[in-house]
């Protein structure tokens, strides 16, 4: 895939794996047309390390298909996720780094099989200071990542943990009211420690809303939890 190109609407040849980026795959500007030439792609199966922290930043990151973890570890292994990648976004970390010139704050993992794009740093730098087009879909992305941050920073430093407990749940069951997920998995996912979330279930079950098994939740009232988010809005 990575040799393969097409023609966009401005006819000029453009690498294929940009249909996944119409704002980019349809610039006429011959510096992003140049830098996207660069660029080359990854396949990577799932579970495996994308980027680790403290490691140097060498490419921005595009991802075509599949599902990407990026998550904070602190000092004392706690996890925290920040955001998930998913097919035809950017990775913000990346271009953090790339502009400042710092090594990676957190870790990427891939959760699922992933397709990715990587723009080299040099490639990254010139587009970005040559190209309109490529600087405005960089910001954009970057904001829009930055507002999602701000968001997970007030849910984590202001919300009660048993309403965005009670948020995941309805937001991640499946079709049969069914979660897969450990504790640990459900507290890196929150911000909080594994008792915390363990003692915040228990609590549910005891009402009622939920039945605990090994590694799944089962909602039983879905009105009892949709209340608790309710009330605390």
């Amino acid at each position: 895939m990575a040799d393969q190109v097409f023609r966009n609407t401005a006819d000029t040849v453009v690498p294929f794996w940009l249909r996944a980026f119409p704002a980019l795959a349809q610039s006429r500007d011959a510096a992003w047309q140049k830098a996207s030439m660069a660029a080359k792609t990854m396949r990577l199966p799932a579970q495996s390390l994308v980027f680790r922290q403290g490691d140097e930043c060498t490419h921005y990151l595009f991802l075509l298909e599949g599902c990407l973890r990026v998550y904070r570890v602190s000092r004392k292994g706690r996890e925290i996720v920040l955001y998930r990648v998913g097919g035809g976004q950017t990775c913000a970390v990346t271009a953090a780094m790339l502009l400042s010139g710092q090594r990676y704050p957190a870790e990427a993992v891939a959760e699922r099989d992933s397709h990715l794009v990587l723009l080299p740093a040099k490639e990254f730098r010139h587009a970005l200071d040559q190209s309109q087009t490529f600087r405005q879909f960089v910001n954009q992305r970057y904001a829009e990542r930055i507002s999602e941050l701000i968001v997970l920073l007030e849910e984590v430093a202001f919300g009660h943990v048993d309403t965005r407990l009670a948020q995941w749940l309805l937001t991640n069951c499946d079709d049969n009211q069914i979660i897969q997920a450990s504790h640990r998995e459900l507290a890196t996912e929150l911000g909080t420690a594994r008792e915390v979330v363990s003692r915040q279930l228990k609590d549910f079950e005891h009402k009622g809303w939920v039945n605990l098994g090994r590694r799944s939740i089962q909602i039983s009232d879905q009105t009892g939890l949709t209340h608790l988010v309710m009330r605390r809005r």
